[in-house]
């Protein structure tokens, strides 16, 4: 077995175990320590799969795969992205200040850019899958840049810290689910493999992180409160 591939097993094998964790986290009752344990173990399985994808795009690169090193550079990026938020707004929940300092803006511009770099490389190489996926580097990035103006109004924000965490898992799904459906499945089930997998395994996930993200919004997200008008001042002062 060559270097490269067990490198390539390697990160299989720690992709599977971020597969289990993340639903055994996400299916646990939130903030127990069953919840917290399978959190950590898949966030150090997440870390896992972007040690063995970095060296991955490098050996991409050098086999003269500039398109697939770029954009397996782009999801290490915007992956990291994800994990360090996920992890720092727990850790870092007493003080929006210091959870926006200087690594998460280093990780915002990083997102931007690579985000960036990836729709000029998808437009010059009539490659929709980079033209699509560019807008999560671009989103993140101007988001986060957003929130680091703003964070002293984030932090007085009630649970802001959750919405950043479950966010951020979110986006660490997408990338545990599009690894599974488009690399691991069809390797798994060559039967399966086609067109109409490929682009329901890369879109599919983050459609249904869309309405993940909707609906944990709709229950943990704080409602803006409005002022009082006349008439329940009135009653108030009554």
């Amino acid at each position: 077995m060559t270097a490269y591939k067990l490198l390539v097993a390697v990160h299989v094998l720690v992709g599977v175990i971020a597969l289990i964790t993340f639903w055994t986290a996400g299916l646990l009752r939130k903030g127990t320590p069953a919840h917290r344990g399978a959190g950590r173990v898949y966030l150090l399985a997440m870390v896992g799969i972007i040690l063995t994808a970095a060296p991955m795009a490098i050996a991409r690169w050098m086999d003269g795969h500039v398109v697939t090193s770029a954009f397996l550079g782009y999801l290490v990026v915007i992956t990291s992205t994800g994990v360090w938020v996920s992890w720092r707004a727990i850790r870092d929940k007493a003080s929006a200040a210091r959870f926006t300092g200087p690594v998460y803006v280093s990780l915002a511009v990083l997102s931007l850019l690579s985000g960036a770099g990836v729709l000029v490389l998808g437009l010059k190489v009539g490659a929709a899958l980079l033209i699509g996926f560019s807008a999560v580097g671009l989103f993140t990035g101007v988001d986060m840049l957003r929130r680091r103006l703003r964070h002293a109004t984030l932090g007085t924000t009630p649970r802001w810290w959750m919405s950043e965490h479950y966010t951020a898992m979110i986006g660490n799904g997408i990338a545990t689910h599009i690894a599974f459906l488009g690399i691991g499945l069809p390797r798994l089930l060559p039967s399966v493999n086609g067109t109409a997998l490929h682009y329901v395994a890369w879109f599919g996930p983050l459609a249904l992180a869309i309405v993940a993200k909707v609906l944990l919004d709709r229950r943990w997200k704080p409602r803006a409160t409005r002022a009082p008008g006349p008439a329940t001042a009135r009653a108030q002062g009554a």
